[in-house]
Order: C-alpha cells, then sequence, then structure tokens
C-alpha cells in the first residue's frame, strides 16, 4: 500500500540543475525520494547492474539488518523470483550482531538477514558470512580479525544510519580507524534496541560484535539508507556537518564512492530543502514565499514587518523580490498570511465573515472524529484543540485506533490488581503474577495479560476524555485494528481488515472535520500506519457524498511540530486551558514516571506537550503576532 506523504507546495526547480550545484552544500551527495520504498527500487537496481557486470571472481556484497532494509530486501527478492537476478556468485557479508547472543533467537541480526533474504533467494551458505555471537570471550578477538580480513574490500556496502549516525554498532566516540570488533553498546542504543526485546532493557544484550569503520571505509561503493523523520538530523549531520566522532557516518565523508538514499522526511533538514534558494531558482507559491520568509526571520532575528530590502538580497532571496517584490508587499503578504492561520474556533465560528478563517462558519455545530493512534495520543497533541470543540458545542468523536496495550509497564498491571483485591473485588495478584514471570525474552506477551493491559488503557482514555465533558460511552470508539495485536513490538501489515473498521466509524459519524496524526518518523512505525489507514479508507470512500463537506487536519505528537510554513490552522490556548489539558494527560496513569518506551527523552508527555506548544507560541511571537500562552497548530490534507 502507498505511504503518505504530504503534497509539494512550490520548492527548488531541479529539473535542467547540474548535480554538482545540486549537491553543492552536500559532503556526501544525497538522492532524495517521495517514499523508501522508490528509494529502495532505485537501489536494487543499482547493486543487481553491478551484480551482472562484475567480472572475476564472487561479488563481495555487504548488508545490514534492522528496519531500513526492509523495503530493500523485499525488492530483491522480487527480483530475484521474477529471474532478474542470481546471487550464486554473491559473497553477503553482515556487519552487525549482538553477542554473545546465539542466532537461533528472534532478535538475532542472523536470523534476521536470513528471514528476509537470504532464504529467499539462491544464496549460497557457503558465501554467507555472518558475525558469530556464540563464539567464546578467549576467541572472539581472534574471530573478528579473521572476519575483518575477509570483509574488506567490498563490492557494495549497504547501511542504515542511526538517529545519532551510527552505522553498524559503532557508537558515538568511534575511531575511523576501527575494525571489526566487539564492542559494549550505550545505554542509550540499548534503550534503542529494547524494542526488539518488550521494552525490557535488562533483556537486551550489552555488548555486539560490528564492522568497524575501517573496514566499511576499504568497500568499493558505500551506499547508506535514511527514511523518517526522526532520522532528519543525523542526516544532516551526516552530509552537512563536520567530520568527528560524534557523528560516525561523518567518517564516511572522505569515502569517494558513497551516496545516501533518504524519503523526503528524512531529508528534511538539508540546506536544498530548508533553504533551497540558496541552491538554485524556486517556484515561488504563497506558502513557499512564507516558508523563506519565516527562515529570513529566523537567519536575521527580525519580525516579518521589519525585514527590509538588504535582508533579502544579504541573503540569497532576490529571486523572491523579483516574482513577488517589493519586500515590503511581501512583509504584509506574509504577516496577513500567518495572522490568518490564528483562530480560536477550531469548527468554525458560528455566523462570522469567514473569508480569511481557516474553518468555514457553516455547518455548525460540525460532526468531528479525532483519530487517536494510541489512547493518549489526542489529549497530548491535540488537547487544547480538543476541549475546545467540545465545549463550543461540536458532535466530537474520538476513535482509539490501536489497545496501546504493550506499553503498560507489568508493575502497573500488578498494582490494578492489588487495587482489586484491596476494595473486596476477586483476587487475582497471584494468578497475574504468575502470567507476568511465564514471559520469555523477545516472544510475544501472554494474550490474558495483553487484555488487562488493554483495559487499563481504554479507562484511562475514558477518564481523560469524560474530565473536560465528553460522553465516553457514546463518543469514544475503541477499534483495536488488528494490525497492532501482535502481543510483540514489531508490528503486522495493514490490511483491509484495518482499513474497514475505520470506514464503518467514518460512515456511521459522516464527520465534516477528521483530526489524523501526522507523525511520519518511522515508516513502519504505529502512528504512520494508522494515518495511512485512515487516509486509505477515505481513499476508498471518496464517491460518498458527505465526504465533499469533509476537512482532513493533520496534527503532530509529544516531540515534533510542524514548521510554520506548512501551518493552516493555529489554535491559541489560555494558560486555564493548558491546565485542563495537563490533567487529561495526567488521567494516562500507566504513561505516568515509568513508560517502557521513553526513548532519550526524559520528559514525561505533559511537559513535551506543554513545551512543544510553549515554543510555537513563542515562534509566533518573535515573527509580530500576539503573544499567547500556547498555541497547537494543524496542517490541512484537503
Amino acid at each position: 500500500m502507498k505511504h503518505f506523504s504530504l503534497p509539494k507546495d512550490g520548492g527548488l526547480i531541479e529539473k535542467d540543475l547540474p548535480k554538482d550545484i545540486l549537491h553543492s552544500y552536500e559532503k556526501i551527495p544525497v538522492e532524495l525520494y517521495p517514499e523508501p520504498q522508490e528509494a529502495s527500487i532505485a537501489i536494487a537496481k543499482e547493486i543487481i547492474g553491478a551484480i551482472k557486470s562484475h567480472k572475476g571472481g564472487k561479488f563481495k556484497l555487504g548488508l545490514t539488518t534492522g528496519t531500513s532494509p526492509v523495503y530493500l530486501y523485499n525488492e530483491l527478492v522480487n527480483r530475484y523470483k521474477a529471474g532478474e537476478v542470481s546471487f550464486a556468485d554473491v559473497e553477503f557479508f553482515s556487519i552487525d550482531e549482538y553477542y554473545p547472543f546465539s542466532p537461533d533467537e528472534r532478535q538475532s541480526r542472523n536470523r534476521r538477514i536470513h528471514d528476509e533474504l537470504l532464504s529467499q533467494v539462491d544464496a549460497r551458505e557457503e558465501n554467507i558470512h555472518i558475525p558469530d555471537g556464540t563464539v567464546s570471550e578467549s576467541e572472539i578477538s581472534d574471530w573478528c580479525s579473521r572476519y575483518d580480513r575477509a570483509a574488506s574490500g567490498l563490492d557494495i556496502l549497504v547501511m542504515g544510519v542511526g538517529t545519532q549516525g551510527q552505522i553498524g554498532f559503532n557508537e558515538v566516540g568511534s575511531s575511523d580507524k576501527s575494525r571489526t570488533r566487539t564492542i559494549l553498546m550505550s545505554y542509550k542504543t540499548r534503550k534503542i534496541q529494547a524494542k526488539n526485546f518488550n521494552g525490557d532493557i535488562n533483556s537486551t544484550p550489552r555488548a555486539a560484535i560490528t564492522m568497524g569503520i575501517a573496514t566499511m571505509m576499504s568497500a568499493k561503493r558505500i551506499i547508506l539508507m535514511a527514511w523518517g523523520e526522526d532520522k532528519t538530523e543525523a542526516v544532516h549531520d551526516v552530509v552537512e556537518g563536520p567530520v568527528t566522532p560524534l557523528c560516525p557516518a561523518s567518517f564516511l565523508q572522505r569515502h569517494d564512492n558513497i551516496s545516501l538514499y533518504a524519503d523526503e522526511n528524512a531529508g528534511s533538514n538539508i540546506a536544498r530543502v530548508v533553504a533551497p534558494w540558496l541552491v538554485g531558482p524556486c517556484e515561488w507559491t504563497p506558502k513557499f514565499i512564507r516558508k523563506a520568509v519565516v527562515w529570513l526571520c529566523e537567519t536575521v532575528h527580525k519580525p516579518i514587518l521589519k525585514l527590509t530590502y538588504s535582508d533579502y538580497i544579504e541573503n540569497s532571496l532576490s529571486g523572491l523580490l523579483e516574482q513577488a517584490g517589493p519586500y515590503d508587499k511581501i512583509n504584509i503578504d506574509v504577516f496577513n498570511d500567518l495572522q490568518h492561520t490564528i483562530t480560536g474556533w477550531p469548527g468554525g465560528k458560528p455566523n462570522a465573515d469567514d473569508s480569511t478563517r481557516p474553518v468555514s462558519s457553516r455547518p455548525f455545530p460540525k460532526r468531528v472524529v479525532i483519530f487517536s493512534p494510541h489512547p493518549d495520543d489526542d489529549v497530548i497533541s491535540m488537547g487544547g484543540t480538543f476541549i475546545r470543540l467540545v465545549q463550543q458545542g461540536h458532535d466530537v468523536h474520538v476513535a482509539y485506533e490501536t489497545s496501546g496495550n504493550v506499553a503498560v509497564h507489568d508493575d502497573v498491571v500488578l498494582q490494578h490488581m492489588d487495587t482489586a483485591h484491596e476494595l473486596g473485588f476477586a483476587d487475582e495478584f497471584d494468578r497475574v503474577k504468575k502470567i507476568v514471570e511465564s514471559k520469555r525474552r523477545g516472544e510475544p506477551e501472554p494474550r490474558e495479560l495483553l487484555d488487562i493491559k488493554g483495559a487499563i488503557r481504554r479507562a484511562e482514555a475514558r477518564a481523560a476524555v469524560r474530565s473536560f465533558g465528553l460522553d465516553p460511552d457514546t463518543n469514544a470508539h475503541f477499534l483495536n485494528l488488528p494490525f497492532y495485536e501482535t502481543g510483540g513490538i514489531k508490528k503486522g501489515e495493514r490490511t483491509q481488515k484495518d482499513i474497514d473498521i475505520i470506514i464503518d466509524l467514518l460512515r456511521k459519524v459522516r464527520p465534516h472535520q477528521i483530526y489524523v496524526a501526522g507523525d511520519l518518523a518511522d515508516p513502519h512505525g504505529t502512528h504512520r500506519v494508522c494515518t495511512e489507514a485512515v487516509l486509505e479508507a477515505i481513499a476508498q470512500l471518496k464517491d460518498e457524498e458527505w465526504l465533499k463537506e469533509c476537512h482532513i487536519w493533520l496534527y503532530r505528537g509529544a516531540w515534533m511540530e510542524w514548521e510554520l510554513g506548512k501551518v493552516d490552522m493555529a489554535v491559541p490556548l489560555s494558560p486555564d486551558e493548558l491546565i485542563m489539558k495537563r490533567h487529561a494527560i495526567y488521567r494516562h496513569l500507566s504513561q505516568k514516571d515509568i513508560v517502557p518506551f521513553p526513548g532519550d527523552d526524559s520528559r514525561e508527555f505533559w511537559q513535551r506537550a506543554e513545551e512543544r506548544t510553549q515554543n510555537t507560541a513563542r515562534l509566533y511571537n518573535e515573527l509580530g503576532m500576539a503573544e499567547y500562552q500556547a498555541i497547537e497548530v494543524f496542517v490541512k490534507l484537503f
């Protein structure tokens, strides 16, 4: 199924632009594609072409595991099955493995590369080289040396890039002289890897075997991959930042035959995307003009109406002046454009002139559906707007797409069991404790335990919306989309069954507004899968009459916010509304303090949400708008 990305609105005119100019700010040339699948097709074509044209001996191919190569491996398997390529004379080298670790365990890199690629093509066992996590400590150094000699001089090496610029398990601080070796994984890396072990960092290996940076540099051709918004900073640092051990992949800038393939989300922070007017001619649409002016304000530290002719000229925006000038007219136009995004009526103000408002006044009240990937994303991401819609009299429905059960800590379950016992209900503590203790590392959690965790999260979601006046019995819908219910961190693929559940709800409510999570960080992540399921459902409903009056609004999660150049609606929150939103988030007690998957951000969700919306208000203020306590912003899809 097609992945979602925002439609383009202006930007760099790349047609006939010389490659040297296009990549002029990039120390590693970046190949940008709308979606990971398209980029993976291009990488597969290059690999297959190189295999076919290779002369003299076996072709040496270095590969990675994880989420980055999933689409690439699918493409290579499909092309093999179509008879386009044989891998019989290809030597495969995997770049890392947990240590010590058995190849039979589900999380093994060895097992994963076999399952996703090697067992599905005609690879010969004698040509497969994967770090051996079972070698004894006394022999592992010699083993790594032998592996390093065999893996040197690869014909092509394909790798993903970590969020801190890691390649393989080469951590921040790794040397460019490093060879294949065992390393201790940092706490941050283990937290990331814990997702493969049901979030249990105590079950996550502490060490790994990894190909070294010097070994990687010996490859004749290197291809890097990066997908999703959570890789934006890493991509920028790798291709445009300095060479530094703080970003291990930056050492690869010194390689003379390397490319980084990225989807548009991962590549959204490189110069030719952030400020394409620095690179070449642009198509100046109204939104793109706003993007440029906001960038200029941030660059020269001025509000919009104080920008001067010299500010535009000295920052490579003469093309904008020629297209839409003079400068003072541009200032006024962008100021008005941005000011018109601000509204205290996200559902439309009744009986008002809506010619410059982001939402029409009619019909009023509106029917609204807010899709929440997990049972707390609604109040974390757009809680203030949610509260405003309810209090302004709209018929608001919230649809929790997944149970969120795996994000409940076992201790929380036992506490609920203990509470039930103290209240005089059945004593289930010991029985449930035995279920918890029966869990096995890396295996899906027992269904009965997941059901309890799902019930806890449903009760929390009901309490949250009840706190600001929504009736959870009639207007809160728990969809439990099947793709999520695997019992483990790795989810299934979305199917028509998921989409049909969403279609049924939409036909029942027939909304005028739909709010959807616009998080694009992980092409395989729950938020993105949920969003794409909603958009696919809407696409299948496109001929229904009610949809012609329906508009789709995209919100962001607790970590990231829309850049102001893209915003279509900004809903300001008062201090009291911010507190009401905070109290709704508080109702999600299982996600407070001991969240199993907090990432590198130690703040609680309510803190992340408040700081994000307060920062947005600050940015609006710095551009010359009114000063608000906080602002939630949205992008209109259609």
